[in-house]
């Protein structure tokens, strides 16, 4: 093709080279498995800074998905509960993913009835902003649950 965009046709490679010289601009391989090669005659220069233009805009555009997380203890005081929940809150409003993990020591892990109480209680106060993307399971020494941004509630 030439500086235009119009098919030149089939050329030797010093005529198509001279041909891109003649115009300033750089002969460029764009087909190299047809049969000929298919070359293309630009500006590369401006090109790649094209390409990285609309590389930088579309990573501009996309958002990074952050998961925090949140830990409570089977025996947490109801101050301690309520302050870690206002934090879950304003992780979900956000926009971010909220790991909650209950941690038990010793014989706590014969209770889990415990850890499951503390989940459906932070469930129930976010249920208004988030949806239960994993519900809790126990997971070793802890009981883990991960809770979404509902996107039907977001502005």
């Amino acid at each position: 093709m030439g500086p235009d965009g119009d098919q030149i046709g089939i050329r030797p490679l010093a005529e198509a080279l001279s041909i891109a010289q003649a115009h300033g601009l750089d002969l460029v391989e764009v087909a190299d498995k047809a049969e000929p090669p298919v070359c293309r005659i630009m500006d590369y220069g401006k090109y790649k800074y094209d390409a990285a233009q609309r590389a930088r805009e579309s990573r501009k555009k996309s958002t990074q998905v952050v998961v925090k997380e949140m830990k409570y203890r089977p025996k947490i005081g109801r101050g301690d509960f309520e302050t870690k929940t206002r934090k879950v809150r304003d992780f979900l409003t956000a926009g971010n993913r909220v790991k909650i993990t209950v941690m038990f020591r010793g014989r706590e892990t014969l209770h889990p009835e415990l850890g499951q109480r503390i989940l459906d209680e932070v469930s129930e106060v976010t249920g208004d902003l988030a949806r239960i993307e994993a519900p809790p399971r126990q997971d070793g020494r802890n009981m883990v649950m991960v809770l979404a941004p509902d996107k039907r509630t977001r502005k």
